[in-house]
């Protein structure tokens, strides 16, 4: 059996094409030139990294997401300069409708990162 090598990652939202063109936003990824409005997708224009697809569902969202994506934005990076380099992701971020929920700074064991959330409450993280 042979190995598989692209995923696609999906969210259940109440506004496909708003939380797309957010997460378009944040990795830089094309947004679909179509959608009916019940679902959307954005793809990375390189083809490396995974389609995020977004469908709509009648229910809210309750509690904490069990998967999430982390958005490396400071990989390779040490102390105060990863510290800063999130920081002003965050700012980017913020600006474009996402919500910090906490900032948990460097530690014996770990390096910063920064917990966040999208426009419609999905967890993410900033490290």
């Amino acid at each position: 059996m042979g190995s598989i090598k692209k995923v696609q990652i999906t969210f259940d939202c109440a506004e496909p094409v708003r939380v797309a063109e957010f997460w378009s936003q944040v990795l830089g990824y094309d947004a679909p030139p179509e959608s009916d409005g019940s679902w959307s997708a954005v793809a990375d224009p390189t083809g490396e990294g995974p389609r995020f697809f977004f469908q709509r569902v009648p229910e809210s969202k309750v509690v904490k997401n069990r998967v999430h994506v982390c958005v490396r934005a400071g990989t390779g990076l040490v102390g105060a300069e990863r510290l800063a380099t999130l920081q002003a992701e965050r700012a980017r971020l913020e600006a474009i409708g996402a919500v910090c929920v906490r900032v948990m700074e460097a530690d014996e064991e770990n390096e910063s990162c920064i917990v966040m959330q999208d426009v419609e409450g999905n967890e993410f993280c900033l490290d």
